[in-house]
Formats: C-alpha cells, structure tokens, sequence
C-alpha cells in the first residue's frame, strides 16, 4: 500500500518560516504573513492543563509587553483543541498563583493544531519524547520571515525566558550595529566587531589606537557599545 504521509523536512536557520493558517485563541491567522514588518517567537508546548506550561505561560504573558516594546510578538502552539486551550487558560487567570504572578491573563494567540500539520513543518513532534505531544520548540524569526534562531527543550525541562528576551534583543543589535555578540552578552557589554578578511586589516586592528577597541588578537576584537544607544534603536518609545 502506498504510504501518502506528507513528510516535512526540518526547517533550519536562514530559511523561510514555513507558512500555515490556523484557529487561534484569538482568532485565525496567517502565518507568518501576518506578522511582517515584526520579530516573532513561535513556541509550542506539550499540552494543556500541564504544571510545566502553565508557569511558561504566565511568565510569557507576564513578560508579553516587554517582548512587544522590542517589536517581538508572541505566538504559542500545542496540538489540543481550542476549547481546551480557552479552559485552560481560563482557569489560569482564574485560579493559578505562581511566584507572585495571579490573574495573569494570556492575551497572545495560542494556536490549535490537532491535525498536527503546523507541529509537523515545524519539526516539533519528536518520536523520542511523544507521538502525541509536540516538544517545547522555540523558533525566533525575523520581520522579514526568515528563521534566526531555533532551540528545542524536551518535555520536562521548563524554559529560561529572561534568556529567549536576551536572544531577541541581542539578533537585533547585531542585524542593526553590525556586529555579533560574546558569550552571556547583555546591553551595555563589550560587542565583537567583524572579523578581519585580509592581512592589511588584521594588522590595522592589532596596531590600532582606538580607546573604544580591544583587540584579544587579531580576529577577536571587541568594541564598547553603550546600553541606552542600543535600546534606543530597538525598544519601542
């Protein structure tokens, strides 16, 4: 018998995110076309009515404003059925505390996706951990649609969200000062300044006299970058 399973290649970094329409908490939407000209952080969780994804949901939806002044939007998936998804968030707002957090009201869309179909192009399905629960998945993509960064937790580990926060801002200071980041980089933290292509500049680097330059060696250099002229170019006013 002829197996016609559509099959989904992963999608990587540098691609276009995969397109879909779905029913939302908060209506349809057409993805990603929806959300051009924004950052946007697509994330699934295993299920609802789940401990573990319900302190991630209130501490996105706590954090959800902050996102939106860094021009980022927030779009969750779980492959349950959108009156679950309206229950459980309901009884989040109405019942749940955590860490201080209470009444948390989620107001970004949650996406239904039963058939599996979005949790399958995304590769959010992992035969390893469940059949029938996606992952949790983390894909940040860009205003233009292009996926800048993926990362995937197994369904026990909870995620770091100050770190998916610092990811966001640290893509856009380096897609806007043209530069990339070190590690555990912050705004107001030493950058690094592009790489050296020829011999002539890695020699102007070492010998340089610029106080705002430190050069570790010829291909690491770093360059200060004041906290408030990156903020200024990337949060909302």
């Amino acid at each position: 018998m002829e197996n016609t399973e559509k099959v989904f290649a992963m999608p990587r970094i540098g691609e276009k995110a995969p397109e879909f329409k779905a029913i939302t908490t908060q209506g349809n939407i057409n993805f990603p076309k929806d959300y051009e000209g924004s950052w946007v952080i697509l994330f699934s969780h295993p299920a609802d009515f789940t401990p573990v994804c319900t302190s991630e949901f209130m501490t996105f939806a706590t954090m959800e404003e902050k996102f939106n002044e860094a021009n980022c939007k927030l779009v969750g998936l779980s492959i349950d059925g959108i009156f679950s998804h309206i229950a459980w968030l309901r009884a989040i707002k109405d019942k749940i505390k955590y860490k201080g957090m209470k009444n948390v009201e989620v107001k970004f869309p949650l996406i239904e996706d039963i058939s599996m179909e979005v949790a399958s192009k995304y590769g959010m399905v992992m035969p390893g951990e469940s059949d029938t629960k996606a992952v949790r998945a983390v894909f940040i993509i860009d205003p233009k649609g292009i996926i800048r960064t993926i990362i995937y937790y197994p369904l026990s580990l909870g995620r770091n969200f100050n770190e998916l926060y610092r990811a966001v801002i640290a893509l856009q200071a380096a897609d806007e000062f043209k530069i990339a980041t070190p590690a555990d980089w912050h705004p107001g933290d030493d950058v690094i300044v592009p790489t050296p292509e020829t011999c002539n500049v890695a020699k102007e680097r070492v010998e340089s006299k610029d106080e705002n330059m430190k050069c570790h060696d010829w291909f690491f250099c770093t360059k200060k970058l004041p906290k408030d002229e990156v903020l200024k170019k990337i949060l909302k006013k």
